[in-house]
């Protein structure tokens, strides 16, 4: 049994029961006690359960629970600061690009700083007071207006309405969860429907998202696997999501946050 159908089958479990101990996984599934531990942290640490002593209890719902921006920030560092090192090199000089919400898309916003004559569409306050605080003549920055979410993202008509109207090269999307059968997801309705939006305004849609997210689903799909030009992702991606990914989208690229390196795995 591959690690992803193991982690689902004890999400299931704990779904289904409200928690399970480690001692029982270990017989039910027919591994060690460390392969149950890793998993169980594994789950933890997407939000989907809460570990106690000896197991794991149901975690709040993932599929619409939304951390907000502070709490997403000090997660997975330096995986986000070296998927958005790699994502500026994708942006050229003069390029009208748009960025989702996110905080690696925030991390993103930080590297494009020097970029000149750059034109950035956004639905992301976080990522609209970057470009502001480091103003300069050669750069336009819209940001769409809309309701406020707790991660910081404008969403809702007046943002589709806005962003219906524009046209960009490069979406460069921040996700909460990706999954074979769910594809790039949100918890948040209407910031799903913005982003989707934003994903029709662009010729092309590069994800940027830490290994933390593959298997995690929220409750609303913004796009099929099939339709990114690009992932990029952390080398702590699992070599069964890496082998779906590679097969759905346009390239899987990773990147190791230390040293610095990165591999194109298509």
């Amino acid at each position: 049994m591959l690690a992803q159908q193991r982690q689902e089958a004890i999400l299931e479990r704990v779904r289904r029961d409200g928690g399970v101990r480690v001692a029982d996984l270990v017989r039910e599934l027919g591994v060690s006690d460390m392969t149950i531990r890793r998993d169980l942290e594994v789950l933890a640490e997407r939000g989907l359960v809460e570990k106690v002593h000896g197991g794991a209890t149901i975690a709040g719902s993932a599929a619409t629970r939304e951390p907000g921006f502070a709490a997403k920030s000090v997660r997975q560092r330096a995986e986000k600061e070296a998927i958005a090192r790699r994502a500026a090199r994708m942006v050229r000089p003069g390029s009208a690009i748009a960025l989702s919400a996110g905080t690696t898309t925030w991390a993103l916003a930080h590297h494009l700083l020097d970029v000149p004559d750059l034109t950035v569409i956004t639905n992301s306050v976080r990522v609209a007071d970057v470009f502001h605080r480091a103003d300069r003549p050669d750069r336009t920055v819209v940001l769409t207006g809309g309701v406020r979410t707790p991660s910081d993202a404008l969403v809702g008509p007046v943002a589709v309405a806005a962003i219906r109207r524009l046209s960009v090269h490069t979406l460069f999307l921040g996700v909460h969860g990706m999954s074979v059968r769910a594809g790039f997801t949100t918890p948040n309705l209407l910031e799903a429907e913005t982003d989707r939006e934003l994903v029709a305004s662009a010729q092309q849609l590069v994800v940027l998202a830490d290994h933390t997210k593959w298997g995690t689903i929220g409750i609303s799909s913004i796009a099929a696997l099939e339709e990114a030009n690009a992932v990029v992702c952390d080398t702590g991606l699992a070599e069964d999501a890496r082998s779906e990914l590679e097969a759905r989208v346009g390239e899987l690229i990773l990147v190791d946050p230390v040293p610095r390196r990165e591999a194109v795995a298509r």
